[in-house]
């Protein structure tokens, strides 16, 4: 009897109908990931930590990080010459920066102060405060966009500089952290992706990366063992030009980027 009871049972369960199959994950979305070309080569100065890079009005500004090499600095493009610097106390550690009219303001990094430079004269006008780290700054003339290592951009009032909202960044639904350095570029934020070759084109309003740009091999093997990572984007609105460089970097290239191949 024991044996009978046992092979109804299983002839029971074999009869019942079967799970129907789970759904298949959606697909990832394809990322378009753009290359490109250098269409010139100016000199960088080794000695700096780029932090932050701005082109405006035929001026090329940076910013530089380390205690006691921290600099704001206006630079020649053509020769990298530095035509004018601002030395930030040696206790701090100097971060991106941004232009707001006739004014420049900078980050540091772990301080939770930054300061404002008359964009003339690099005379300090003031200071101000945010919680937290800060690593890059760009805008989009309404807005002040700020990084802070993580896959969250802040976004700031221009006037008072606080903040009053979050864009959190991801791929495909997944966070994407080290965000570094910024640039707003023709309606997105690009920002390095800190300790990588890549850029990710993020669209303000939804935090989605809408594209990679990949840099992989702008310095020669001997140079990149002589250098940090690859930190810096400035774009030149007027001239349509995208400037990049790096941390102790020996050159700065203006770049053309290329049509994208498609990777998931």
């Amino acid at each position: 009897m024991r044996h009978l009871a046992f092979t109804v049972i299983l002839a029971v369960c074999s009869c019942a109908p079967a799970a129907p199959p789970a759904a298949p994950a959606p697909a990832a979305a394809l990322i378009p990931v753009y290359s490109y070309e250098i269409v010139n080569t100016y000199p960088h100065d080794t000695r700096a930590f780029t932090q932050g890079l701005v082109f405006e009005d035929g001026v090329l500004y940076e910013t530089t990080g380390q205690e006691g090499a921290s600099w704001l600095r206006r630079v020649d493009l053509a020769t990298g010459a530095v035509q004018q610097q601002y030395d930030l106390p040696d206790q701090y550690f100097g971060e991106g920066m941004v232009i707001r009219g006739e004014d420049i303001v900078t980050l540091t990094w772990r301080d939770q102060k930054g300061f404002i430079f008359d964009r003339d004269s690099f005379a300090l006008k003031g200071e101000w405060t945010y919680p937290g780290e800060g690593w890059g700054l760009t805008s989009d003339g309404a807005s002040i966009f700020m990084s802070d290592g993580t896959a969250a951009i802040r976004r700031l009032d221009p006037a008072s500089l606080q903040e009053t909202g979050r864009i959190n960044v991801t791929m495909n639904g997944n966070p994407v952290g080290q965000l570094n350095e910024l640039e707003y570029v023709k309606g997105e934020i690009w920002a390095n992706v800190f300790q990588t070759d890549r850029i990710v084109r993020i669209d303000p309003v939804s935090g989605e990366v809408k594209g990679v740009i990949y840099l992989g091999g702008l310095l020669k093997p001997e140079e990149r063992r002589q250098a940090d990572v690859l930190n810096g984007i400035a774009y030149d609105r007027d001239g349509d030009r995208v400037f990049v460089t790096g941390k102790y970097w020996p050159r700065l290239f203006e770049i053309r980027i290329k049509d994208p191949t498609i990777r998931p």
